[in-house]
């Protein structure tokens, strides 16, 4: 009953005058209006601009071996064996803040179709998982290789469009043949134009192929005992002569008897498995970099059962620099959004006081004569606070279906990015009520502090 009375009261005195009370809410409408549509621009926008700079590799993460060193001489990275396609799996399944991950095999060799042939800046034997990492899942033309193709070695392969370009002008090489290395590839499918990198270096010139391809046919090893990337580059690639003379790896693998148990016990063979030259992880979102990074370090550090206080046998390195350049992008923009807000509020709720003032000055004879009949302060406070409070919410409400609908409008004819802010919501509705508390107070204040008998003398 305390609050439905003065409720009452208040609306019965608004719906006297209501294009006054809708004029004094005007200025409400037009704030909260331009705070959610605003808001929902600002946040269609960040998310493009995540959108954008995780394609460029915000969001990733690479794992590198480590470095080995002898006599006090450093060899550099990835001199030392480490990662294996198992530790890629591992980490998918058993860090949370990883997206996706990928094992890479790199390559530097000739690709080489009919008489044009090209040496691109990439070679990659890795998996389709690759395509979500580098949200890259959208193709221009043809499909990507599957699971099946990696575990089968498949020899097919995706372009990037430097490659269509140079090497099929004004052809489709989608189901035509590329060689690597002397291995024939099928080419399934084109990879959509991403341009440069904020290296520089182009992104298109690229060839994906399935990573057991890579490592088994093109470079030649069944065993991880080389590094792929150091294996093809320098005076071995540039000795290797294209001819279908030998189509094949010569590099033969001795098989061996499965030895017993006790064969095992009485002598012990080294451990050589399949290696990677790195693994290439995405984080779920751009926040969950650091995260990331410490679950797979933690996971990796158990799996190569690496003494306490030892160096780790591998790296993890992400960008950094596109993570903070992020940040302070959508800081800035919502502090910019803020700063707006208040503006427009502080202007919509400046005009609800002046208005609330009037009302005061012109309701002075019922302000003395609701006092004579027994009204206490605190009740003619209460009333022309609620007066003021229901003004807001009511610009709060129109103004939320005004921006709203405004920010659809601006999505479906200028096809800007628009996302839905349900925190803009309900931070307009809590201002809203806040602006008219605010502003309402002093004429409510004022109100109650008026003498009866002078009130009541009030023409």
């Amino acid at each position: 009953m305390r609050i439905y009375r003065p409720t009452k009261t208040a609306l019965r005195a608004l719906l006297r005058n209501p294009m006054r009370a809708m004029l004094t809410i005007l200025g409400i409408i037009i704030g909260v209006a331009a705070v959610i549509a605003m808001m929902e621009i600002g946040n269609g926008s960040s998310a493009a601009i995540r959108k954008t700079i995780a394609s460029m590799g915000a969001d990733i993460l690479m794992v590198q071996p480590g470095t080995a060193a002898s006599g006090g001489v450093s060899f550099g990275a990835g001199s030392i064996l480490t990662l294996t396609p198992e530790d890629c799996d591992a980490i998918l399944k058993e860090c949370p803040a990883v997206r996706a991950a990928a094992p890479i095999v790199r390559a530097r060799a000739q690709v080489v179709h009919s008489n044009r042939n090209w040496v691109p800046l990439y070679i990659y034997g890795t998996t389709p998982a690759f395509l979500d990492v580098r949200d890259w899942n959208d193709m221009a033309e043809g499909e990507a290789f599957d699971e099946r193709d990696v575990r089968n070695s498949s020899k097919v392969c995706l372009l990037g469009q430097t490659l269509v370009r140079e090497l099929f002008p004004g052809e489709d090489p989608v189901g035509k043949d590329v060689r690597i290395q002397n291995v024939s590839f099928r080419v399934i499918g084109v990879l959509r134009a991403k341009g440069a990198n904020m290296m520089g270096l182009d992104q298109d010139d690229i060839v994906l192929a399935p990573w057991t391809t890579i490592k088994y046919r093109v470079a030649g090893t069944s065993l991880g005992n080389v590094n792929q990337s150091s294996n093809t580059s320098g005076a071995g690639a540039s000795a290797t002569v294209e001819t279908l003379n030998n189509p094949y790896p010569t590099e033969k693998v001795e098989l061996y008897p499965q030895p017993s148990d006790i064969q095992a016990a009485d002598t012990p063979q080294p451990v050589r498995f399949t290696n990677v030259d790195d693994i290439m992880a995405a984080s779920r979102t751009s926040s969950d970099i650091d995260a990331a990074s410490d679950q797979i370090a933690k996971l990796l550090h158990e799996r190569h059962r690496i003494p306490t206080g030892k160096p780790d046998d591998f790296s993890v390195r992400n960008m950094a620099e596109m993570t903070q350049a992020l940040s302070s992008t959508t800081t800035l923009m919502t502090n910019l959004l803020l700063c707006v807000a208040l503006i427009s509020l502080v202007g919509g709720g400046v005009g609800i006081m002046n208005i609330m003032l009037v009302s005061v000055t012109e309701r002075t004879h019922e302000i003395g004569l609701r006092m004579a009949v027994g009204a206490r302060a605190g009740d003619i406070l209460k009333q022309f606070l609620v007066e003021a409070i229901l003004l807001c919410l009511a610009g709060g409400a129109l103004g939320i279906l005004l921006g709203h609908g405004g920010s659809y409008l601006i999505r479906v004819f200028l096809h800007w990015p628009v996302q839905t802010s349900l925190t803009a919501i309900v931070a307009a509705v809590a201002v809203s009520a806040s602006v008219g508390i605010i502003f309402g107070y002093y004429p409510a204040w004022k109100a109650s502090r008026l003498d009866p008998i002078e009130a009541l003398r009030y023409e």
